[in-house]
């Protein structure tokens, strides 16, 4: 007995190439789930189908060559189990997903896979303030620019003010104490996200104070970064926030990662 070998046929006779990739093309815009129960097959099968049709998408991109990567981590699970995610910014997709955590040993992997003729394109390298990025990456393609982005840097900022907080309020005694008890979301909060109630209440709270006032206007201030055009300008504006840490003493600031 012979079977012949046709190019429409999948690896097992339950079904067609051709159906694999209808499900793998209707699974781009919907879930496993939806798509199970409209075609009546098992979750798992079309679990299946859909790895077959990004496999087969992946093997005709071919190793890409960004010009502009964004690096980020993802939690797959509870207990801070993290994979690697890399995307190349100019074409809006994602190109690389693995590691064990977000190690330096699990960086590397991404830059071992691209190969070093096309890890010498990168220009531009986006992510978080986390160190074992920023090193593998000064390491393994050190004519790319890193960019911190906006969100983690203002994140930071916020975990510094936090930290300011708790400091003044173990520092203080009493009736003193009244205007930080119970006021950290109206101090780390978007002053436009503020009620009218709570805008009185951080006025109250900063102009009781001092050390707290200075936190907050360093944090609030730093948003002014983004709105240069010009790189000579947002440089100067940095390295000046940056001096005037020296003389205001407020360590958390101080310490900020980076």
């Amino acid at each position: 007995m012979k079977r012949e070998r046709l190019d429409f046929l999948a690896d097992t006779p339950l079904y067609t190439k051709r159906f694999a990739w209808y499900v793998g093309r209707r699974c781009r815009a919907s879930t496993v789930s939806d798509i199970a129960r409209e075609l009546l097959l098992d979750w798992h099968t079309v679990k299946e189908l859909d790895k077959q049709y990004m496999t087969a998408q992946l093997e005709r991109a071919g190793t890409p060559a960004p010009k502009a990567i964004g690096i980020d981590e993802i939690s797959i699970r509870k207990g801070h189990t993290y994979r690697i995610v890399v995307s190349d910014l100019i074409r809006g997709r994602p190109i690389w997903f693995g590691g064990a955590d977000r190690s330096e040993g699990s960086m590397r992997q991404f830059y071992d896979w691209l190969f070093d003729a096309k890890t010498k394109g990168i220009r531009l390298a986006v992510m978080d303030m986390w160190k074992p990025f920023r090193n593998v990456t000064n390491e393994r393609a050190p004519q790319a620019a890193i960019l911190f982005d906006k969100f983690h840097i203002m994140s930071h900022l916020g975990d510094a003010l936090d930290k300011v907080r708790k400091m003044e309020y173990a520092r203080l005694q009493g009736k003193d104490r009244r205007y930080i008890k119970g006021q950290k979301y109206v101090l780390l909060s978007n002053h436009e996200n503020l009620t009218l109630d709570g805008r009185r209440s951080l006025k109250a709270l900063l102009a009781a104070n001092k050390r707290l006032n200075t936190a907050y206007l360093l944090k609030e201030s730093f948003g002014q970064l983004w709105d240069y055009r010009s790189e000579a300008w947002a440089r100067r504006f940095f390295e000046n926030w940056k001096a005037s840490l020296k003389w205001q003493r407020l360590k958390p600031y101080e310490l900020l990662p980076g």
